[in-house]
């Protein structure tokens, strides 16, 4: 007898229906699992308010003396004293090294005992003269030579004067570089002199804050040397030319440093205040940037995240101004962005 097969109409019925029921009741609709698992994400909030925004311009500066000088000697000689040592204030005109000037003080005595004869010989001569006793070429004859003999001895006083060394105007030494009885020579180093008080800083600012930019302005200056401490200086000078390579031009400002905290060469981040206007700040990690455009959430009043479109302005680090899309008072979603949809629940946290 032959089996009888089991497909048939009766069968596919039955096996349909029992599909039908497994993925109704086993596989409910998306949006009944969401509504059956949505929990509320944890966020934390900042309510939107209008506050001081300080437009500010940032740079780097390198710290230079207001007046620095290499001392050295005019002339080769030997060192004969020093009268200063590394890092001492010394004042301006203060003798501050001597070089062995044996020769060029001999060389002013014999110069003046000349001068003092020849000046001699001059009046006797010019005493015969008034009693024709002697021709007036013979008096002109003298008066060159003692002509000549000042000039020599003004010449020999000025080289003297280059055997003593002094400090051009009032500042701090550097490091001593000569010891006495070295031969020295035209341009050799003795030490620095630096007059560092105040202090001048040399930054570059871009072409486009050029018009934000004026003599008299106050500036604010940081070093890594002083970690949290603020140096206040107003710009004393701005450059006549902008930079063609760098787009960028010159500003040289003045900063009070009677402490002498701050030395030439030291790097320092410089901060220029623009302005200071009204404006709705948030942080920055409250933006939810879509393609080209940017987003917030906002909390309402059933403790749901909803998107709006701001629009934002000017930045600072870590900081945003939105000009448009927010009204002072709404919360915004600052933490736990990243699990947030359009209409899903928040549980607000710290609050």
């Amino acid at each position: 007898m032959a089996k009888r097969s089991w497909i048939n109409p009766i069968t596919i019925v039955v096996v349909v229906l029992l599909a039908a029921a497994i993925y109704l009741f086993g596989f409910p609709p998306k949006e009944v699992v969401e509504q059956g698992e949505q929990q509320a994400v944890p966020v934390k909030v900042q309510q939107a308010e209008v506050s001081e925004f300080r437009d500010t311009i940032e740079a780097l500066g390198t710290a230079m003396a207001n007046e620095t000088v290499e001392i050295t000697a005019q002339t080769q000689d030997v060192v004969d004293k020093i009268y200063f040592d590394s890092g001492d204030l010394v004042k301006e005109g203060q003798l501050l090294a001597e070089l062995n000037a044996r020769k060029e003080v001999a060389r002013v005595q014999q110069i003046k005992f000349s001068l003092d004869e020849a000046k001699r010989q001059l009046d006797r001569i010019g005493e015969l003269r008034r009693g024709n006793a002697a021709s007036q070429q013979q008096l002109d004859e003298q008066q060159v030579k003692v002509n000549g003999l000042q000039a020599d001895l003004e010449v020999a006083e000025a080289t003297l004067r280059e055997m003593k060394i002094y400090a051009p105007f009032s500042g701090r030494v550097g490091i001593r570089q000569v010891s006495p009885g070295s031969l020295v020579g035209p341009g050799d180093v003795f030490t620095t002199l630096d007059d560092i008080k105040p202090i001048k800083i040399d930054f570059s600012v871009p072409e486009r804050f050029f018009a934000s930019i004026a003599v008299g302005q106050e500036v604010m200056a940081r070093s890594r040397a002083y970690p949290g401490e603020l140096f206040s200086g107003r710009i004393t000078s701005i450059d006549a030319r902008i930079d063609p390579v760098t787009r960028a031009v010159r500003v040289r400002a003045k900063i009070t440093n009677d402490d002498e905290r701050l030395r030439p060469g030291m790097l320092l981040q410089i901060t220029l205040l623009r302005s200071i206007d009204e404006a709705m700040l948030l942080p920055e990690k409250a933006l939810v940037p879509i393609q080209n455009r940017q987003y917030v959430y906002v909390l309402t009043p059933d403790n749901r995240a909803r998107q709006k479109e701001v629009t934002i302005g000017r930045r600072k680090p870590g900081i945003v101004e939105v000009t448009d899309g927010l009204k002072p008072g709404e919360k915004v979603i600052i933490e736990g962005i990243v699990r947030l949809r359009d209409g899903i629940p928040v549980s607000v946290q710290g609050e």
